[in-house]
């Protein structure tokens, strides 16, 4: 979006990425990521024109919410859409913001699901959002600094703060500026431009929660690299999650000199509250598998309108292993628990394909996860990363 060459260090490889990636094409960008360690953005600015293609975000849900904006940016018809996950994702409060800044989006089956038609640009003004998925929201923090008037949002209840706040903060790293009070009312000054900038992207703390988990649930010592304590990510509070369960867990240097996490040491279950790593879910449900008494986590909303309904997903999933656990609309109970081995229904989520695998290390028997390549959405080296920990991991073939 901005007008200039960006440089992004240490970028993400994932399916998702370059999903994002060839929508960013589509619409003229110009980006250059055959060197996995930096990539080059030349950006279009506001020249942007209706894509000659389907704006087809695969699995990506932050690409297929933030398209939906941009395309409201253009003057002239667009279609977003992905694949069969993404075709099951709510959208209607944001296509309802869109319409109400004086844009036009419709979803095609008049459900509020993908396929989304956008025609016409918005023009800012007041609009409300329900606060249960910030990927509502972000996508108007993004476009409408580039309005003609100024926006005001009003959110109730939002959760899933650490995704605004990197929201604001990459923002305000392209010349963008936003205001927030209390995270209930967002104005987003129009007219204005991102410029050009040259960034580090941090570790992904998120896809460290597998790794750290296996470590904590086996007697095991694991030293991330690379992390930062202090990032907005909501997932960097597994620190203290792993520590007040039991496990020994060394921060250096503010994790820039390492985060030691040992395992072989007895957990006990705690109270979690889910509402600000939505993601984290299915990792924390095998997390708690491992400790004594029981592990609540709360505020599981947000997790359900995931690529699947992740609470009843790793629910039913782990219960097919032999654990014990007890769902409610916005809480998962989960009790200490001997698993077995089993079938693993993946449901194409990267994110319960790698939380079974983790949970078929402390399971007696073999298990087996088909759709396993899912992993590449968000974590293209998970199997290599937990092979070289030790893990007995094997890929299998079918002839």
């Amino acid at each position: 979006m901005a007008e200039g060459v960006s440089k992004l260090r240490n970028p993400m490889p994932g399916v998702d990425s370059y999903s994002i990636i060839d929508a960013c094409r589509a619409l003229g960008a110009e980006i250059e990521c055959s060197n996995e360690s930096e990539w080059t953005i030349k950006g279009f600015g506001m020249k942007m024109k209706p894509p000659s293609q389907v704006l087809d975000l695969g699995n990506s849900g932050t690409g297929y919410y933030y398209f939906i904006a941009l395309a409201a940016l253009i003057d002239g018809m667009s279609v977003v859409s992905g694949d069969y996950q993404i075709c099951y994702r709510p959208a209607g409060p944001l296509l309802d913001a869109i319409n109400e800044l004086g844009g036009n989006a419709v979803s095609t089956r008049n459900n509020g699901l993908a396929p989304i038609v956008v025609n016409g640009k918005m023009k800012g003004g007041r609009t409300s959002l329900p606060g249960v998925n910030s990927q509502w929201l972000s996508p108007l923090l993004i476009t409408c600094p580039f309005l003609a008037e100024d926006t005001y949002v009003t959110v109730k209840d939002l959760m899933e703060l650490p995704y605004v706040n990197l929201t604001f903060d990459w923002a305000k790293r392209a010349g963008i500026k936003l205001e927030h009070k209390d995270y209930e009312e967002f104005y987003i000054p129009g007219n204005q431009t991102y410029k050009p900038f040259d960034a580090d992207v941090p570790s992904d703390w998120c896809g460290a929660t597998y790794p750290m988990v296996a470590a904590a649930i086996t007697d095991s010592r694991l030293v991330l690299e690379g992390m930062n304590i202090n990032d907005r990510q909501g997932e960097r509070c597994f620190v203290d999650i792993l520590s007040t369960m039991g496990a020994k867990v060394e921060v250096i240097d503010e994790g820039k000199g390492g985060v030691i996490i040992e395992g072989g040491r007895e957990l006990h279950g705690i109270e979690i509250d889910c509402k600000d790593m939505p993601d984290a879910v299915p990792a924390l449900a095998v997390l708690g598998c491992k400790a004594k008494g029981k592990t609540i986590l709360t505020n599981v909303g947000a997790s359900r309108l995931k690529e699947t309904d992740r609470t009843k997903s790793i629910k039913e999933e782990l219960t097919k292993m032999g654990a014990r656990l007890e769902e409610t609309g916005d809480t998962l109970t989960i009790y200490e628990s001997k698993l077995t081995g089993t079938f693993i229904n993946s449901r194409h989520d990267h994110r319960i394909v790698m939380s079974t695998a983790v949970a078929g290390m402390m399971a007696e028997g073999t298990t087996v996860i088909p759709e396993a390549q899912y992993v590449g959405v968000s974590f293209p080296r998970f199997y290599e990363v937990m092979k070289s920990m030790g893990a007995n991991i094997k890929r299998l073939t079918e002839s």
